[in-house]
């Protein structure tokens, strides 16, 4: 019987000593890592429930990475319309110039090499490249979206811009082509800039009347442009401020999930340590109570 005691004794203390010593190490790593479950089987439905906000923070990640390269995009694009308007309004000044009957026709010429300068820049705007490198008004060609055929200036980039996905089901558009850009509609029919600075430099390096009046006709061509180029302009702002307001909303639907995240699995620590304390009082007493009921069981064999 003494034995039988013994032998209960001994199993019972070592199996309660290292229950307490589990569970102090379950709550030292809740509180070294700040989250409640270790395993599914902890609290499946817990469980389940992170693995689905882990889902949600990783297309959130992914819509991230895409608002950047589109804002980057966007910003280079809204950059280089910039250029583009400025340099535009500097054609006018010159056009403004060119059709008065004060200059000769020497002082045309010198005007219009200014301007065939002026046409070249901006075809090498047209040629910018975006943050991966491509053309930035080209659509999805790899290449440059203007070339120079000898005569004239041609568009040899693509029809569109892909959309990209930036959260919640929403896309935008992280640029424009050389043609919402550059081409516009007159009374004579349809247009571009590169046209209009090209026939405007050619007739003031031919001089004569008709330098004058096509430098008054200029104008109105260059008028129509600029608002092409301000409309596009307008048009990549909303898609910037678009941008701005889908990573704000990202922004607050993260912290909503990292809230959630540390209610479902998280570890309140000052609740975990304070059961870490108590944990760690009652295995010491179970240590210390079991080497004096030891000794006290030995003595007794020995009498």
């Amino acid at each position: 019987m003494i034995n039988l005691s013994t032998g209960a004794f001994y199993e019972r203390s070592t199996s309660q000593i290292g229950g307490l010593r589990a569970q102090a190490e379950t709550l030292q790593q809740q509180i070294g890592t700040g989250e409640r479950l270790q395993r599914s089987s902890d609290d499946p439905v817990a469980a389940a429930r992170l693995r689905m906000l882990a889902r949600t923070d990783r297309i959130s990640q992914v819509d991230t990475r895409n608002s950047e390269l589109a804002e980057a995009n966007l910003a280079l694009t809204d950059e280089t319309l910039g250029s583009i308007a400025d340099l535009v309004v500097r054609v006018r000044e010159l056009a403004v110039q060119a059709a008065s009957t004060t200059l000769n026709d020497d002082q045309r010429a010198t005007i219009g090499t200014e301007i065939a300068s002026l046409r070249e820049n901006l075809v090498l705007l047209a040629n910018s490249r975006n943050i991966s490198g491509h053309a930035l008004l080209g659509g999805q060609t790899a290449g440059q979206a203007y070339t120079d055929n000898g005569t004239g200036i041609d568009y040899v980039g693509t029809g569109g811009v892909t959309p990209v996905e930036i959260g919640e089901g929403q896309s935008v558009s992280p640029g424009l082509t050389g043609p919402d850009v550059f081409n516009f509609n007159t009374a004579n029919g349809p247009s571009d800039l590169f046209a209009v600075l090209g026939n405007l430099a050619a007739a003031l390096a031919t001089g004569g009347a008709d330098a004058i009046s096509a430098s008054s006709a200029a104008l109105g061509e260059l008028d129509a442009g600029l608002e092409k180029v301000t409309t596009a302009q307008t048009v990549i702002g909303s898609r910037l401020n678009w941008v701005d307001l889908m990573s704000e909303r990202r922004e607050v639907n993260a912290e909503r999930t990292a809230d959630e995240r540390s209610s479902v699995g998280g570890a309140d620590i000052a609740v975990t340590m304070s059961r870490l304390q108590e944990t760690l009082t009652v295995l010491e007493a179970s240590q210390a109570s079991f080497v004096r009921l030891a000794n006290l069981s030995l003595f007794s064999l020995l009498r």
